[in-house]
């Protein structure tokens, strides 16, 4: 029976996913720059960037204010700081009857306020909100205790109740940086992986054991994005586990993108949203 009832559940996610693609939202803007090759069926791709391009000409002051142009700060007439259960985190969008919904995990020494700071990352938080207000769906960026165990609990907790009031929307969570130790937790996760959409990691760290998992086995789409330079965690290693998720799996819904010459941060700043979700809600 409970094998049945996961079915029946991913199968009506599933559906939902079909249904929907986010709308265009300054896609001019946001789109990767120059493509320097793809490997893998594109899977794989290495993606141009350069930081007098990509920071000091996109941002006001570099790395702290981005250029107006970037940025649409009406979505924040619906934004609400809010608390749940002691888990403090800002919802933007629809808090029930959601279409789809995105979560934000900050790394050390992060807070729910970085998820949510219009202008930081060259705006880029402020399109992902903007996306998902625009159609009808959820943004949360939550403070959690830690990246162990009480931490994923507390997500999957926040999670499961704002999953119970919008039925049927798919959940994207994506990971900064240390927040990729909460993003194998959840998938692993038999409260959270039925209504997963999807996972991606944002200049963040490999799992061996992903290949193991519920998510794994629930075929949920694996995103990774990574700066050629991180001295945090090395692109080589994330690169080593998107080959070893393929040959687990050769047709694994798993891409990967490679920022020539960025660093740590820039997969948060440099990510398509729009891009990257589509292609997950496609391939469920």
């Amino acid at each position: 029976m409970r094998a049945a009832a996961f079915s029946l559940v991913m199968a009506s996610f599933a559906a939902s996913a079909a249904d929907l693609r986010l709308k265009p939202f300054k896609d001019d803007l946001f789109a990767y720059p120059t493509l320097r090759s793809s490997s893998d069926n594109g899977a794989y791709r290495v993606v141009d960037y350069r930081e007098m391009r990509d920071i000091n000409q996109r941002d006001e002051i570099p790395e702290r204010r981005a250029h107006g142009r970037y940025v649409s700060l009406g979505v924040r007439r619906q934004q609400q700081d809010l608390s749940l259960e002691g888990i403090g985190h800002v919802a933007v969008g629809a808090t029930s009857g959601a279409r789809i919904i995105t979560v934000y995990l900050h790394g050390q020494g992060g807070s729910r306020k970085q998820g949510i700071d219009d202008f930081t990352f060259g705006g880029n938080f402020n399109r992902i909100k903007n996306l998902m207000a625009d159609n009808g769906g959820l943004y949360l960026s939550p403070d959690f205790p830690d990246f162990g165990e009480a931490g994923a609990d507390a997500v999957a907790r926040l999670i499961g109740h704002y999953a119970e009031r919008s039925p049927g929307a798919p959940v994207f969570v994506a990971c900064g940086s240390m927040g990729g130790a909460l993003c194998y937790q959840l998938a692993d996760d038999p409260r959270i992986v039925p209504r997963l959409g999807g996972l991606l990691l944002l200049g963040s760290m490999w799992n061996d054991g992903y290949v193991k998992s519920a998510a794994f086995k629930a075929r949920v789409p694996l995103f990774l994005g990574q700066g050629s330079r991180d001295t945090v965690f090395p692109v080589e290693s994330q690169e080593a586990f998107f080959r070893s998720v393929l040959a687990a799996a050769p047709n694994y819904p798993v891409r990967m993108v490679r920022f020539e010459t960025g660093t740590h941060g820039t997969p948060i700043r440099m990510t398509d949203w729009r891009e990257t979700l589509n292609w997950m809600l496609s391939a469920r």
